[in-house]
């Protein structure tokens, strides 16, 4: 990997000492989040880690299987213009993300039509409900579907294929901005994912 940063800086990301980076950021290896917004170190260089577009981390090669190591670095992940890094209050190391970098592995449904909430789950422990925080978004295309919900600050999950299939029974057509759209409603919000022209 390459590396511009000093080396007095700290070794925890370079090294994948949990202990070192749970003590850098502040929080345990569970699911507290910490305050990566308001982190803005200087660029420390790139680190040989790559999220798989299944949600798999890699690094140098290699899957990292430690469960707890994969959360604890998910939850210091930024997005910066279009760009991923993993950050402490002192490193900002650039990394590789295929296409999302959490993936949505299932979904809870609570309520119905209108005021129906969709909670989603990734497969690194966040839970988030769909709506104006958290927004539905369809890519690719009507053919090939590439759904996916924001799960904070410009990170978004991929939902995976079981899941979406059971979205898309939830969906229901609607007048948005003027068209006709087949979506899903989920906290207070209608979410348009294919023009009703379009649905075979």
């Amino acid at each position: 990997m390459t590396n511009s940063a000093s080396s007095g800086k700290s070794a925890g990301i370079r090294a994948f000492d949990a202990d070192a980076v749970s003590k850098a950021v502040g929080v345990d290896a569970g699911r507290s989040l910490p305050p990566v917004h308001l982190w803005t170190p200087e660029y420390s260089g790139e680190i040989d880690i790559r999220i798989t577009r299944d949600g798999t981390w890699i690094h140098e090669g290699g899957e990292i299987r430690r469960e707890g190591l994969v959360r604890l670095f998910s939850s210091i992940l930024k997005r910066e213009d279009g760009k991923y890094f993993l950050v402490t209050p002192v490193e900002k190391w650039g990394i590789t993300v295929e296409d999302a970098p959490f993936v949505a592995t299932d979904m809870t449904v609570t309520g119905a039509g209108r005021d129906q909430r969709l909670n989603f789950t990734t497969h690194v422990g966040d839970t988030v409900t769909a709506g104006p925080d958290h927004p539905l978004r369809l890519g690719c295309t009507s053919q090939t579907p590439c759904p996916y919900v924001e799960v904070r600050a410009g990170l978004e999950a991929l939902i995976d294929r079981k899941t979406f299939y059971r979205l898309i029974d939830l969906g229901v057509a609607e007048d948005f901005e003027g068209a006709s759209w087949f979506g899903v409603w989920s906290d207070g919000q209608f979410f348009p994912l294919i023009p009703t022209d379009e649905l075979g």
